[in-house]
């Protein structure tokens, strides 16, 4: 009878072995399974046209927490924990960006949410992280004064090219617990070793979209908008540049951009005004002015009034020592500044007084639909008035109908870009002049 159930036990083990080979099967660790609703609302989220995120706090000394209190009081501390993040996290943040709450796991916590590419942006997230942290740790603080839990952060994006969603969340949930820990011999440190060799070796390419006249509908300028290497997770210039941010290299990355725009203008020989994106972090940098006079030296022929540094990604410029400063300089030697995202917040439009840019960019949230909304071409019309007295010409963003150019065209506006007129391409010689 053992015989035969031994007999009938490795015959199932052969024929598994056949049918479901070792190379395509995938174990994960029995502390973290992907709920359901999880890989359900990340799915429903690509469907969408959007981004999936995950973002992890991961509780440094745990251990020595629980040692400190009896088991008793250590569980309370832990349901206490999970209830002051996930009231935090619906106070922060709309409902419906909201995947999944409060996932525990060993040392820590995660959370689960939408990222819309018109509305967030990797600058967001590290401010909304660090504000759902000092709210929850106030909380925590008031509930339990004898307990000091140290927290680390981290966040990933969850790649929408892998196969199966559920093994992607997998991925990300342990990139961005790599990215919280910095654990030596880590996920971490492959990440780190792959961003500085995209770096090193200037892996990215350039895609450019035109911005148009309103009224003549010619190119006027092209914006430079930059992707990873291809057919890889750093593709997409959202994992590009929060893992570039979260190594610290986000400085040495948009140098790289520069760089290759300068070697692309030269290349395609254009003469038409190019537009390159820069955090203020990078702007502020005070080896910024150095490493720009280093690239411009190299294309003597290319004019500083040809460049527009345009300050995206909604940083709050208060607190870099050397921004004001760097831009004062950037306009003595002849580049023009512009401000992305204005109408989206108080903080774009707080910088447009501090700054006075000389162009500003109304975001896409005030042109979608402004045909239909008479409060969003209000809006459009207190913009240009702003703008009017900045002495700041005025790009309008993510035109998509034709009706919201018409819009534009009866109030005046100078240029825009969107889909409506032209989707991003590679800046080729041949398309310099044409839509």
């Amino acid at each position: 009878m053992v015989r035969q159930f031994i007999e009938v036990c490795t015959k199932a083990l052969m024929w598994g072995k056949i049918i479901f080979p070792l190379s395509k099967l995938r174990f994960y660790p029995p502390q973290f399974v992907v709920r359901d609703p999880i890989v359900q609302g990340v799915r429903k989220a690509f469907k969408e046209g959007n981004e999936a995120a995950v973002i992890v706090y991961n509780i440094k000394n745990l251990k020595d927490l629980s040692e400190q209190i009896p088991q008793f009081l250590y569980r309370e501390f832990i349901k206490k924990l999970k209830i002051y993040f996930r009231d935090v996290i619906r106070q922060e943040m709309s409902e419906e960006d909201i995947i999944a709450l409060h996932d525990y796991y060993s040392d820590g916590l995660s959370f689960y949410i939408r990222v819309n590419h018109d509305r967030h942006c990797i600058s967001e997230i590290d401010g909304l992280m660090k504000k759902i942290l000092r709210e929850a740790e106030r909380c925590l603080h008031t509930s339990f004064p004898m307990l000091q839990p140290v927290f680390d952060m981290g966040y990933m994006f969850v790649e929408k090219k892998n196969y199966s969603i559920r093994e992607a969340v997998y991925k990300a949930q342990q990139q961005a617990l790599a990215m919280a820990e910095k654990r030596v011999q880590s996920d971490f440190n492959e990440m780190l070793y792959t961003i500085s060799k995209v770096i090193s070796k200037k892996d990215i390419y350039l895609l450019a979209q035109p911005i148009i006249d309103v009224q003549t509908k010619e190119i006027r300028a092209w914006e430079m908008l930059t992707r990873g290497p291809q057919g890889t997770a750093l593709e997409s210039p959202l994992q590009l540049f929060s893992v570039a941010r979260q190594t610290s290299l986000l400085y040495d990355l948009e140098m790289v951009v520069l760089e290759k725009t300068f070697e692309l203008i030269k290349t395609v020989e254009c003469k038409q005004d190019i537009f390159i994106n820069f955090t203020p972090i990078t702007l502020g940098n005070e080896r910024f002015v150095r490493d720009l006079k280093n690239i411009m030296a190299k294309h003597k022929n290319i004019s500083p009034q040809q460049i527009v540094f345009e300050i995206t990604e909604r940083d709050s410029i208060e607190g870099i020592k050397d921004f004001l400063h760097n831009i004062k300089i950037l306009r003595a030697i002849g580049f023009r500044i512009a401000i992305d995202d204005t109408g989206a917040g108080y903080a774009s439009l707080n910088s447009i007084s501090e700054i006075m840019p000389d162009i500003i960019k109304i975001d896409k949230s005030v042109i979608q639909n402004i045909d239909k909304n008479s409060v969003k071409e209000s809006m459009l019309k207190g913009l240009l008035l702003i703008a009017k007295e900045a002495g700041s010409l005025v790009v309008a963003e993510g035109i998509e109908r034709e009706e919201e150019a018409t819009v534009l065209s009866r109030n005046n506006v100078n240029l825009a870009q969107g889909f409506y007129y032209a989707r991003p391409k590679l800046l080729k010689k041949e398309v310099l002049f044409s839509l």
